[in-house]
């Protein structure tokens, strides 16, 4: 195993579950029905508790040219760009920290993990991917049990990483967009679950008034909604908005 590898091990050691997780609640259908895709993706579920793998999708064969009768855990993580293995120590590291100082560890069940890295491609190519992971299991302890991982290829949007990290709050706790590794966790950027629901109605299309009509509220309601996301996200204009909240794992 590379160094790099067993660092992310080590990482996950301390939080894995000490006993193996009962099924999650959810349908797996259910669960690949809400997958968001902007571009050819792939799925699996690690069990943390023994590192084996479940329900891989067949596209991560086809896409990054795993044999599917030997693929394990480790290969899956050693088609990481080796420039990009750093980044995703830490970036593990920092959402354990975030989530216990910030959040609460029991919420990790209500919560959408994203951010962007480099992954190799079935013709030794490495191209940039958006790495989303949803925890479907934890044990009594709080430790990890199953994670629903999709990784979307996005190089047809942009090439350049942010090496910023997401959480998309579900079942209406607040999201947390473009966390720095340099931050500390001291200072950080909050979406309520309505300026979630408004991003994603202006990625499908949806005017001021639409949106308004949908969410039952006026449309200079939706107007104030619009100029605050732009200023929280940093976004020049809707458009802006919109690619940012693709590597996001938003839309």
């Amino acid at each position: 195993m590379l160094p790099e590898i067993q660092n992310l091990y080590n990482v996950w050691q301390t939080n894995k579950a000490v006993q193996s997780t009962s099924s999650h609640q959810i349908s797996f259908d259910d669960l690949t029905n809400s997958i968001i895709s902007t571009g050819p993706f792939s799925f699996y579920i690690i069990d943390f508790f023994d590192m084996s793998l479940s329900h891989i999708s067949p596209s991560l064969f086809k896409i990054h040219g795993f044999n599917p009768d030997t693929i394990t855990f480790n290969e899956v993580l050693g088609a990481i760009h080796p420039d990009d293995i750093d980044f995703v120590v830490k970036a593990e590291a920092f959402l354990t920290k975030f989530f216990y100082e910030n959040i609460g560890s029991e919420k990790l069940l209500n919560y959408k993990i994203s951010y962007c890295h480099r992954c190799r491609l079935e013709n030794g190519e490495y191209v940039l991917f958006n790495h989303q992971a949803l925890m479907l299991t934890m044990d009594d302890n709080g430790g990890y049990g199953k994670s629903l991982n999709i990784h979307t290829r996005i190089d047809h949007l942009s090439n350049f990483n942010t090496y910023k990290i997401s959480l998309i709050g579900l079942k209406g706790e607040p999201s947390f967009m473009n966390l720095s590794l340099d931050d500390n966790n001291k200072e950080f950027t909050e979406f309520s679950k309505r300026e979630i629901d408004i991003i994603k109605l202006l990625a499908n299309g949806f005017n001021n008034n639409e949106i308004a009509e949908k969410l039952f509220i006026s449309p200079l309601t939706v107007k104030k909604h619009r100029n605050n996301i732009l200023t929280k996200s940093n976004s020049k204009n809707t458009v802006e908005l919109i690619k940012n909240c693709v590597f996001q794992g938003i839309v």
